[in-house]
C-alpha cells in the first residue's frame, strides 16, 4: 500500500512538472525572454537532482578563475601520467615516486589498474578526498589535512609532466563547457629564484636592499620560466592534437596564468618567488597575475601574514599594471584563534591591493566586516567562490557559507573548483551547490558567467559597460547581433581584446543554451512509471 502510494505521488509530481513545462514551451519565445522562461524551466527542476544536473552540465559557464593546475587532474589522470613516465608507486599505496622501481617499497605504476586493483584503490583515495570521511562526526581537521597533504604525493608526477597537468584541465573544462582556465600555475625557475633569495643572507625587513641586490639577476631566471612555459604549452597542444583534423575540444580552451609564492617559506623565499612572479606577469602575456598559496592556518603564513602584504605592496609599486588575486579568509573558528580570524581579508584588500579575494570563508569574523563589505562592493573586489573545497577543508557548507552574504552585500561573486582533481568536483557540481544549498536561481548563475570573464585578469576592454554586466554593453556593440560576426568598431573591439572576444562567445553559447533548452521537454518531462 505504501509503495502503490508513493509510486502515485512520484507519477503526480512528474506530471505536474511536465504540465508546467509544457505550459511554458507553449509561450512564444523571443530575445526579451529567453532568460526568463530558462530561468522558470530550471525552477521547475531544481529540486530534481538529475534533471537539474543535466540542465547545469550544459550551461555555458564563463571561466574558472579560481584553478590550481596541480590540483586539477584527477589522480586517475595522474596515475596514468605515472605510468607512461615510467615512474613507481609505494607499495603501501601512499604516493607517486620518481623510478627506480626496486625492492618492495616501490613498484611500478604502468598498468597498475589492472595489476592490483586494491593498490589503485588505494592511491586514489591517498591522492584525493576520496573516501576521507569529512562533515559531521568526522575529526575536525581530518578533511583539511588530508587535503593539503595530497599535493606532496602527486608531487613527483605533476612536477616532472606540466603539460600533461594543463591538457587534463584543458579536456575537462571544455567537458565542463567553459571556454577559460585562470591557473595558478609556476615554472620551475620561480622557486629556483625564491631559493637562490633565500639562499643570499639577505634581509627581508630591507625589501629595498633585497630588490636592488635581486634584480640584476632576475632576467637569466624569467628566460628560463618563460622556456618552461613554451614547453608545457607545446606538450598540452601536441597531447590534444590542436594541429591535427582530429583536435581535441580542450584546444579551444584558453588558458592565463597566475604565479604564486609559498607562503609557508622563510621570508626572503617568499620575497623571491613574489618578485619572480611580479616580473613574469609583467614580460610574458600567458602569466596575467600573482597570487600566494599554500594553508593559511600554517604557523609560519599566520606569523608572517603582513610581512607578505608589505612584500605585495612593496612589488605592486614597482609593477602597478601586475594584479593580484590573493587567497585570503580561508579560514575558520576553532581551526585558528578568533584573533586570526579579524583582518586577513580586509589587509589583502587594503595594504596588498588585491581585486579579487580567494575563499574570503571568514569574512562574518573580520573587526570591520560591514565596512568591508561596502568597500569590496564600491571596488568591485570579486570574491572567487569555492564551495566543495570550502566543506571538505574547513566544514563550512550551507547556511554558514557566506556566498550570500557577499551577494548581499553587493560584493562581486563566482563560482570556482579550487582543486577539482583531489575534491573530486566539477564546476557544474559548485553549480548544483549554489542552487541546492544557496538558493541561486538561474539568473544569478548566469551572472556568476559573465562575472569570471568580467573579473578575470584577461587583457582588454570588457564588452560590458563599467558597472553593468550583462546589463549593458559598450556603445561600440549595443546594436549588434550575436548571430551574425560582429563588423565595425564592435569587430574591432573583438578582435583586439582577450576578455571581450571571451565574453562575446559566452553571450553567443548562452543564447544557443537557452534556445535549446526550449527544445528538449524530454529532460524535463515525467516518467511513464
Amino acid at each position: 500500500m505504501l509503495t502503490s502510494s508513493f509510486s502515485c505521488h512520484r507519477r503526480l509530481a512528474g506530471l505536474l512538472t511536465l504540465s508546467i513545462i509544457a505550459l511554458l514551451m507553449a509561450a512564444p519565445v523571443n530575445a526579451e525572454d529567453r532568460t526568463a522562461q530558462t530561468a522558470d524551466l530550471m525552477a521547475a527542476i531544481r529540486d530534481q537532482p538529475l534533471r537539474l544536473r543535466m540542465f547545469l552540465q550544459r550551461m555555458p559557464k564563463g571561466g574558472d578563475i579560481h584553478h590550481h593546475l596541480w590540483g586539477a587532474p584527477w589522480p586517475e589522470t595522474l596515475l596514468e601520467q605515472a605510468g607512461r613516465s615510467g615512474m613507481c608507486v609505494h607499495a603501501d599505496g601512499s604516493a607517486i615516486a620518481p623510478p627506480p622501481c626496486k625492492g618492495d617499497e616501490l613498484v611500478e605504476a604502468d598498468g597498475l589498474a589492472r595489476r592490483d586493483s586494491a593498490l589503485y584503490a588505494e592511491l586514489l583515495n591517498a591522492l584525493s578526498m576520496r573516501n576521507t570521511p569529512v562533515g559531521p562526526g568526522a575529526p575536525p581537521v581530518q578533511g583539511h589535512d588530508h587535503f593539503f597533504a595530497t599535493f606532496d604525493r602527486f608531487a613527483p608526477i605533476a612536477a616532472a609532466s606540466p603539460g600533461a597537468l594543463l591538457s587534463a584541465s584543458k579536456r575537462l573544462a571544455a567537458g565542463d563547457h567553459l571556454g577559460y582556465l585562470e591557473s595558478i600555475s609556476n615554472p620551475g625557475a620561480v622557486h629556483g629564484f625564491g631559493a637562490m633569495a633565500q639562499a643570499s643572507g639577505l634581509d627581508s625587513d630591507d625589501l629595498d636592499a633585497a630588490w636592488q641586490a635581486l634584480s640584476p639577476k632576475i632576467d637569466a631566471s624569467l628566460a628560463d620560466a618563460r622556456h618552461e612555459t613554451d614547453d608545457m604549452f607545446a606538450e598540452a597542444a601536441s597531447d590534444l592534437g590542436c594541429d591535427g583534423d582530429n583536435a581535441d575540444p580542450g584546444c579551444d580552451v584558453t588558458v592565463r596564468l597566475q604565479g604564486f609564492a609559498v607562503r609557508t617559506q622563510p621570508p626572503m623565499a617568499v620575497f623571491g618567488e613574489l618578485m619572480m612572479a611580479f616580473a613574469l606577469a609583467d614580460a610574458d602575456p600567458r602569466y596575467v597575475g600573482v597570487n600566494i598559496v599554500a594553508p593559511e592556518d600554517n604557523p609560519v603564513a599566520l606569523a608572517d601574514y603582513d610581512r607578505h602584504m608589505t612584500m605585495l605592496a612593496f612589488l605592486s609599486q614597482r609593477y602597478p599594471e601586475v594584479p593580484l588575486a590573493l587567497h585570503a579568509g580561508e579560514l575558520t573558528l576553532g581551526l585558528v584563534p578568533p584573533f586570526e580570524l579579524r583582518d586577513h581579508i580586509q589587509k589583502a584588500v587594503d595594504i596588498a591591493g588585491a581585486r579579487r579575494i580567494g575563499h574570503g570563508v571568514d569574512i562574518a569574523h573580520e573587526q570591520k566586516a560591514p565596512q568591508l563589505l561596502q568597500a569590496m562592493a564600491d571596488r568591485e573586489v570579486a570574491v572567487e567562490i569555492n564551495l566543495t573545497s570550502n566543506d571538505v577543508i574547513l566544514g563550512v557548507h550551507g547556511a554558514e557559507h557566506p556566498l550570500n552574504l557577499y551577494r548581499d552585500a553587493g560584493v562581486p561573486v563566482v563560482l570556482a573548483t579550487d582543486d577539482q582533481g583531489v575534491s573530486r568536483i566539477d564546476l557544474t557540481r559548485e553549480y548544483e551547490r549554489a542552487v541546492t544549498e544557496h538558493g541561486l536561481d538561474y539568473p544569478a548563475l548566469k551572472q556568476m558567467a559573465r562575472n569570471s570573464l568580467e573579473y578575470s585578469f584577461l587583457t582588454g576592454e570588457s564588452l560590458w559597460a563599467q558597472g553593468k554586466t550583462g546589463e549593458t554593453r559598450v556603445a561600440a556593440c549595443q546594436d549588434a547581433t550575436l548571430d551574425a560576426a560582429p563588423e565595425g568598431d564592435c569587430g574591432r573591439l573583438i578582435e583586439q581584446s582577450d576578455r571581450a572576444r571571451l565574453q562575446w562567445q559566452l553571450e553567443q553559447h548562452l543564447a544557443a543554451f537557452e534556445d535549446d533548452v526550449a527544445q528538449w521537454p524530454q529532460w524535463f518531462g515525467a516518467t511513464s512509471r
